[in-house]
């Protein structure tokens, strides 16, 4: 049977083997393993490519979310507006902050519905979360809008955002401060867990340096309590390898999505995500592929059959899951897509043959 993997790390890996190789050859003979200079490295390309002065590497995109919200001493009493269609992380981070979550609906292309987004805000709101999904910023121009007319702090999640962009300007680089995953199904991943913020808040950056190293300042002084949440050295190290190719990565994610859209345009009981070229604002990524499809589970059982491995993420909405305690918001459209998303594959190995075969498959299911 013709097989095409939803991801394909060893193929990832196949191609970069030497120079992986020689980069942990390198780094294990320095003996650089905790907060070196591959790390500082790291942090200074992130800030350069996203626009801003600063960036702090942390051990995931959950933490870089996290230690933000305490480092802006956001917690009980407190809350924040996020967004239910997202990776769980987001809306957790809030709740383990001792802050509360305020979940708003999202538009059919899953970013942030604005239009929602001011009648949540009340005198306890001290932060906006917008979640770029799938490498789609939101619309940032309004966000900022908002959040500068009623004194709120912006915390953009760019965890699948990397190298997106709204009106050219890099997500990461809008609120006070950007969050990436480094996981290594991302855009730019480490082989391992991993993530980065980014900022031009100086003293936001090193209260966060301060907490994601148990409040050292240096080897004798301890300033605060804080958490083990560094970014490994030897992942900075596969990283900045990686972060050379970058460019190329997401250019060709775009153009498999163009690939995908052009090959299922005329396809019935699916809606596609917006081509990589089909408005002035957006420049994104295609960190996901995901179509809003009628029997999506049966479509998921037939690409199965065929060898085409799929992605049905979150297929119960987070408000709607009984153990979180959010069951009191409406959110109908975020309701609608926990029952109809499913992701194809897509990543930069991914061939045209194999993408045509998705494509086939997916046409064949709907005939």
């Amino acid at each position: 049977m013709y097989k095409v993997p939803f991801v394909n790390i060893p193929k990832h890996y196949q191609n970069l083997k030497s120079e992986i190789l020689k980069t942990i050859d390198d780094v294990l003979s320095r003996g650089d393993l905790i907060l070196r200079k591959d790390v500082e490295d790291f942090e200074k390309s992130i800030a350069n490519f996203v626009g801003t002065k600063y960036a702090v590497g942390l051990n995931s995109g959950t933490d870089t979310m996290f230690l933000t919200l305490k480092a802006l001493g956001i917690g009980p009493d407190d809350e924040v507006i996020t967004v239910s269609h997202t990776f769980v992380a987001s809306i957790a981070v809030i709740v383990q902050a001792g802050a509360k979550p305020v979940l708003i609906d999202v538009k059919e292309d899953f970013t942030m519905d604005v239009d929602k987004l001011e009648q949540a805000i009340t005198e306890k709101t001290k932060a906006i979360m917008p979640v770029h999904l799938n490498g789609r910023v939101c619309d940032m121009d309004r966000i900022m809008e908002i959040a500068k007319k009623h004194n709120l702090v912006v915390i953009e999640d760019a965890a699948q955002a990397l190298g997106a962009k709204y009106d050219g300007k890099m997500a990461g680089s809008f609120g006070l401060v950007g969050s990436f995953s480094l996981y290594p199904f991302k855009v730019l991943g480490c082989f391992g867990d991993g993530g980065i913020l980014t900022t031009n808040d100086e003293k936001l950056a090193e209260k966060i340096k301060l907490l994601r190293d148990h409040g050292q300042k240096t080897k004798t002084e301890i300033v605060c309590f804080g958490f083990n949440s560094r970014l490994d050295n030897l992942q900075a190290a596969i990283l900045n390898l990686k972060f050379k190719y970058l460019p190329k990565y997401i250019q060709k994610r775009r153009e498999i999505a163009e690939n995908y859209n052009k090959g299922l345009s005329d396809a019935k009981g699916i809606k596609l995500p917006p081509a990589p070229d089909a408005d002035e604002k957006h420049f994104d990524n295609f960190q996901n592929y995901v179509l809003i499809a009628e029997k999506r589970n049966d479509l998921f059982n037939f690409l199965k059959e065929k060898g085409v491995e799929t992605l049905i993420k979150d297929p119960i909405a987070n408000h709607q899951q009984p153990g979180l305690g959010l069951s009191h918001f409406n959110l109908p459209i975020s309701e609608m897509l926990a029952e109809k998303v499913i992701s194809l594959p897509l990543y930069p190995e991914l061939t045209s043959e194999e993408t045509d075969y998705v494509i086939k498959c997916v046409k064949e299911f709907y005939k």
